[in-house]
């Protein structure tokens, strides 16, 4: 098979002059001059037969055509990339430095990270359980995972997952639905109160009044005190599974409500390209939500029989 594949070189100064605006800047990073840059992306668009840039007084801007070339490219290196330190291995031990909720790393990432670790020896992990995202500078972060609208300044945010809300109680809690709940009883997180309200308009119910009631700045702090007997919390669903599964908390039957905030992967723009260790993690990261998302959807028809056979009784 005969690929139509332009130099990597040439290739290589496309996707660096793309991200960092210039020539002389991508010149910087690949150890070129800034005049042999321009000369490979003069000779790039020869070879196309279209502009990649337009060439302004301060910068470049990426053409239509440009912006659309752009993504097969740098997915193609991050695959490469990806490929490489899979089969090879990291040179010398390499250290990664991850920023992340702190709930999302205690009830989700940790207990994974094992299987990672087993099969990347040489990559160290140092992990920052940050609950406000300012915790760690964002130049200091390989992988920068955040909860929220996705629309942080200076930076591009992709999706890794959304997840629905539950009500959890303490086993055995006098708490059944919606309408046993006081003010006082409602653990709120931080941040997100406006969940406890959406809970009680679904339910065609006024936000009880009155009440001093728990407020924290994490889940993991509300399903502890949950667990430990106090009230109720709106938790997000894949933080509950983790309380749940030894039974420490359960779920009040029927409450599930969609989330408007999610949790993503950021990337700051404008910056040096992503070493092949964040690719690495990132894609093992995809791959573990996209592998425990495939599994709950083949044990949810199971588990919607077994819930249709009980209520038949």
């Amino acid at each position: 098979m005969s690929y139509r594949l332009p130099p990597l070189p040439w290739l290589r100064a496309f996707e660096a002059s793309a991200r960092r605006g210039s020539f002389a800047a991508a010149a910087d990073e690949l150890g070129l001059t800034s005049a042999a840059v321009s000369h490979q992306m003069r000779s790039l668009e020869q070879e196309l037969g279209y502009p990649l840039f337009e060439r302004l007084a301060r910068g470049l801007r990426l053409t239509d055509l440009g912006k659309a070339y752009l993504v097969p490219v740098r997915q193609a290196f991050s695959e490469l990339s990806i490929s490489t330190l899979s089969i090879f291995g990291p040179e010398g031990e390499a250290t990664l430095n991850i920023r992340v909720p702190v709930s999302f790393a205690v009830l989700w990432m940790t207990p994974r990270l094992k299987d990672f670790a087993k099969a990347h020896p040489g990559i160290r992990l140092r992990l920052f359980s940050a609950i406000w995202a300012d915790a760690l500078p964002a130049d200091k972060a390989d992988i920068d995972i955040r909860f929220g609208y996705g629309n942080w300044p200076g930076s591009t945010a992709h999706l890794l997952v959304n997840d629905p809300i539950v009500l959890v109680t303490a086993p055995g809690s006098r708490i059944k639905s919606v309408r046993d709940i006081g003010a006082a009883e409602m653990v709120q997180i931080m941040g997100v109160e406006s969940d406890w309200l959406h809970l009680f308009e679904a339910a065609g119910m006024e936000l009880p009044t009155g009440g001093a009631g728990i407020s924290v700045d994490t889940s993991l702090a509300a399903l502890e005190i949950v667990a430990s007997g106090h009230g109720a919390a709106l938790v997000l669903s894949r933080f509950a599974k983790a309380f749940e599964a030894t039974g420490r908390v359960a779920r009040v039957k029927g409450v599930e409500l969609p989330h408007d905030q999610s949790h993503y992967l950021l990337a700051t723009q404008n910056s040096d390209a992503p070493r092949a260790e964040a690719l690495l993690f990132a894609d093992w990261l995809r791959h573990e939500l996209a592998a425990e998302a495939a599994q709950h959807q083949k044990e949810a028809p199971a588990a919607n029989a077994r819930r249709r056979k009980h209520h038949g009784k």
